[in-house]
């Protein structure tokens, strides 16, 4: 009877680790059609000629200040707002700038290189958040991590390169390496942001996370949205189709930022940042579809 109750217990506890998995797997595919929802936009916008990364980053901000911000205002306690500002204001300061310019400098490459080579050259946000990861979180990896990350610096490479062969053909080669270059950056910026999440998440709570991103998001986005793209938001000849894609996107990257932190809460930045590599196949074929690229 008694080893029947340990079967019974461990067959369980085997369907709920199984269950657990699906669902994270389910959700970081939910997180992938969001990232190319955000990228389909981004390109939509960039061939419309609208040069405004900051506005398109200052929407989303706002959005989270309207709501996780807004409801630490009305909390008791330690997890008040104005509590959490006197602690730790320089700490999410940080987070926050960090934040803001990985998302400018990713919308910004839209207006050099291609959606596929953005999405493709954005896995350099595994290997640079493994090595944050490993020094910062303390988390360890097995040989196959290292081999693994070792063929995605290769495909890094070798997206460039081709990227550069398909620039010289076009006459363009300074402007795809500046495009890749802004996809590295936002990818290294992404991976200090993602560990800053993954730390925030697990130790603190989702709500302050988001709830300060909001803040600190929208002020140094609404500043460098000022300083930097006054001309540019004044030039968009606005109509139905700008105005639903500037929707779409802000919409994208509220809900990404909104269920992402229960993801990397359930597992972790990095296992979250792989399972979103399914966002690179799925603007592929939107790439492919929707654009008509070339792929070589």
């Amino acid at each position: 009877q008694q080893d029947k109750q340990c079967t019974d217990a461990t067959g369980h506890a085997q369907t709920q680790q199984a269950m657990r998995l699906l669902k994270t797997i389910a959700m970081g595919q939910a997180l992938s059609m969001l990232i190319c929802g955000t990228a389909v936009s981004c390109q939509y916008l960039a061939e419309a000629g609208v040069e405004t990364p900051m506005l398109q980053s200052f929407l989303n901000y706002v959005l989270l200040l309207l709501t996780y911000t807004a409801s630490l205002s009305f909390r008791k306690g330690d997890g008040n707002i104005l509590q959490i500002l006197k602690t730790k204001w320089w700490r999410y300061l940080l987070m926050g700038l960090t934040d803001v310019e990985a998302n400018y400098t990713v919308v910004k490459a839209y207006q050099f290189t291609t959606l596929t080579s953005i999405q493709l050259l954005d896995c350099f946000v595994i290997p640079v958040l493994m090595v944050l990861s490993w020094f910062f979180l303390k988390t360890r990896y097995r040989l196959v991590h290292f081999v693994a990350v070792a063929v995605c610096l290769l495909g890094v490479g070798a997206m460039v390169g081709a990227d550069l062969l398909a620039g010289r053909d076009q006459g363009s080669t300074s402007d795809v390496l500046l495009g890749d270059g802004l996809v590295l950056v936002s990818a290294a910026l992404y991976a200090v942001s993602n560990v800053c999440q993954e730390y925030t998440v697990k130790n603190l709570s989702r709500g302050e996370f988001l709830g300060m991103m909001g803040l600190f998001g929208t002020l140094i986005s609404g500043i460098q949205l000022a300083i930097l793209e006054t001309s540019a938001v004044a030039a968009i000849k606005w109509n139905w189709k700008i105005i639903v894609l500037f929707a779409a996107y802000a919409f994208c990257m509220y809900a990404l930022y909104s269920f992402m932190p229960l993801v990397v809460k359930m597992t972790s930045a990095t296992a979250v940042n792989l399972s979103l590599l399914t966002a690179d196949l799925f603007s592929l074929f939107c790439g492919i579809f929707l654009f008509y690229f070339v792929v070589s």
